[in-house]
């Protein structure tokens, strides 16, 4: 009889019925607790804390950075959405109107804009003069002799390949289109299923440096094993370990765009977006997702780390006199660059950013093999953004993986490191409109992601 009442007892403990004896009964977590509890504090293979990003980001930079991308020059992307998947062929379309892109007429697009985006190389070093004073980042200026514009398309053909982290998209080709990105906003689509975990799937599974017989937590096809996975992550160098971070934090900011950006009504009088708890919490809860949710926003926030770090290092490469934002506008080119560089002094004050000299240390050999292995599953992720069936996922995921890869670009770049600061601002490392355009609007997902965590934070506060 004394056994049963014992089991009873601590059985009644376990659902929390009964007090356990040492204290107050313990109130039951709360979904914000289940969601944020864990991310908070200092961040795995960094100095930096939670806490420091969200004051930072929220209160300093958010409000800043989004005015920025407002900006003609920001706002319009070009992007060819009509290249084959390379990987497979069994590619289905999403046919909901919410996947669709609409792009720009040419009459929509600013001139300055339209002018092709080219970067300059070694060969350009004869008429170097002429071209700087063309260089407006972005464009080419029209009066520039035929025989000189015939160069500049050339010099773009000599790329440095070896500094790039994503597949070059062919802009050139008569399928890229303009898109203003503030008029396809990324968010819930419907997009969803076996077609969109096919994409993530072959990401995770073949791209993050991963055995096969290492299984990732929550996929579909093989679950149960978180034990196992993060135990095979803890025992990888650095580099591999922060790669995997990187891949999750972008899934996980997406993620969170889409759960505050929900369709919550659709009629044929009106749509309504918004936050979606639910989904929020289906993606993010530490039950739901056995404790797999909070990782992930840990890993947000490492995403952000290293994009902020980035932009922080190329400061020197926006402060060059010749350097503008050239739309056609001056007076609004003027402008925007004044915003650009308060931005970018303001991310560089940062007391805590990550430090990239940890990466790619030791044996020189090892560590060139490393940073090019590293940059080739980068360039093989960039390249599955072409079979996303949503157009729209389609847009904002080669946006965004671009972006990343500028990011990796600048912060592992020979002719930067050789170059900046000590020796000021080097003429040997450029960027195009393309990786800029990609570069802020990436971090500006992020930091939105950011932003949003701390909305859904009282918004989970207050159900309760």
């Amino acid at each position: 009889m004394g056994r049963r009442w014992g089991f009873l007892i601590g059985f009644l403990i376990a659902v929390g019925l009964l007090g356990s004896g040492h204290g107050e009964q313990q109130p039951p977590e709360t979904a914000a607790q289940r969601c944020f509890c864990q991310v908070s504090g200092y961040l795995d293979d960094c100095t930096c804390d939670v806490e420091t990003i969200d004051k930072f980001n929220n209160y300093r930079l958010f409000p800043r950075l989004q005015k920025l991308l407002e900006s003609d020059y920001f706002r319009y992307y070009k992007v060819n959405l009509k290249r084959p998947c390379p990987f497979w062929n069994d590619i289905s379309q999403c046919g909901r109107r919410d996947c669709a892109v609409k792009p720009c007429h040419s009459d929509e697009v600013p001139d300055g804009i339209k002018s092709a985006s080219y970067k300059y190389s070694e060969e350009a070093n004869n008429l170097i003069e002429e071209c700087e004073q063309a260089e407006r980042l972005g464009a080419v200026d029209e009066s520039l002799s035929e025989e000189t514009q015939k160069a500049v398309l050339q010099w773009t053909k000599h790329d440095d390949s070896s500094d790039n982290f994503c597949e070059a998209d062919d802009i050139q080709s008569p399928d890229a289109e303009y898109v203003d990105l503030l008029l396809n906003p990324e968010r819930y689509t419907g997009y969803k299923g076996p077609d969109a975990w096919k994409i993530w799937n072959v990401i995770y599974e073949e791209n993050c440096f991963k055995p096969q017989t290492i299984k990732r937590p929550l996929n579909p096809l093989a679950s149960g094993q978180e034990n196992t996975f993060y135990s095979w992550l803890e025992g990888l160098c650095v580099e591999k370990r922060a790669f995997y971070r990187l891949i999750s934090g972008l899934h996980a900011s997406i993620n969170v765009h889409l759960s505050a950006r929900y369709l919550l009504q659709d009629t044929w009088l009106e749509k309504k977006w918004g936050h979606n708890i639910t989904e929020f919490q289906q993606r993010f809860d530490g039950i739901l997702t056995e404790g797999e949710g909070p990782r992930r926003l840990k890993n947000l926030y490492f995403l952000y780390l290293i994009e902020l770090r980035a932009l922080s290092k190329v400061v020197p490469f926006f402060e060059r006199p010749d350097f503008q934002l050239f739309t056609g506008n001056k007076d609004q080119d003027a402008e925007n660059k004044m915003l650009l560089l308060e931005i970018l002094h303001e991310i560089k004050s940062f007391p805590l950013h990550f430090d990239e000299n940890s990466f790619f240390a030791g044996n020189k050999k090892e560590a060139n093999k490393l940073k090019e292995d590293f940059r080739l599953h980068f360039r093989n992720i960039s390249r599955i953004m072409d079979c996303v069936g949503c157009l729209k996922c389609r847009l904002w995921g080669k946006l965004q993986t671009q972006g990343l890869g500028t990011a990796l670009k600048i912060l592992f770049s020979e002719k930067l490191i050789a170059n900046m600061p000590e020796s000021g601002p080097s003429y040997e490392f450029h960027l195009t409109r393309q990786e800029i355009v990609s570069l802020f609007n990436a971090f500006g997902r992020i930091s939105t992601s950011v932003k949003e965590l701390e909305n859904f934070r009282n918004l989970l506060q207050s159900i309760h």
